[in-house]
This record gives C-alpha cells, structure tokens and sequence, in this order.
C-alpha cells in the first residue's frame, strides 16, 4: 500500500487534526514505514502456528460487585465549567 499526500490529508480531516505541510510529510513517510513492516510480517510462515486468544495463561480476578455511596446530582455539578443546574453542558461536534 502506498501512502500519499492525499491519504495524509484524508486521515487528518478524519481526525479533526491540523498539520503543517512538513509535519504532514513526517508523517507521510511514518505510515509508509509502518505499513511497510506490518507487510513484512505478512510475509512470515505461520503454518503449523497455533492462534492466541491471550497472552498469558493468567486468568482475570474480578472483585464482587458492592453497591457504595455515590455523590449527588448538585455535587457532580458543582465542578462542572457549563451545566443547565441538570446536565452538563458540552461544545457541539456534529454540524447538521
């Protein structure tokens, strides 16, 4: 796969970032070394391998479940830069 201006533009409009143009080069040149090794790896000889589901044969211990006290409505509010005294308030995102 080769990685150009185009797809490093692309990606950034995707994730709401701004780059210069040098840093979109640094970065040009970053994905096309990654996605170079990931298609090394695709070359290794994996027959006979069998596939991992974990890492490591510990098994997770999860702690019960207790119901404890929690704050109150007003009390979360009160840290909260922009509430309307029952919801926080958050900048919009998704323009219509």
């Amino acid at each position: 796969m080769e990685v150009n201006k185009t797809m490093v533009e692309n990606l950034a409009h995707l994730s709401r970032l701004h780059f210069t143009d040098e840093e979109k080069n640094a970065l040009e040149q970053d994905l096309q070394s990654i996605i170079s090794f990931v298609e090394k790896l695709g070359e290794v000889d994996t027959t006979g391998v069998q596939p991992l589901q974990h890492m490591s044969t510990e098994v997770n211990v999860l702690r019960d479940d207790i119901v404890q006290g929690s704050i109150t409505r007003e009390e979360a509010m009160l840290n909260a830069p922009a509430t309307d005294k029952t919801f926080f308030k958050v900048p919009k995102v998704i323009k219509k």
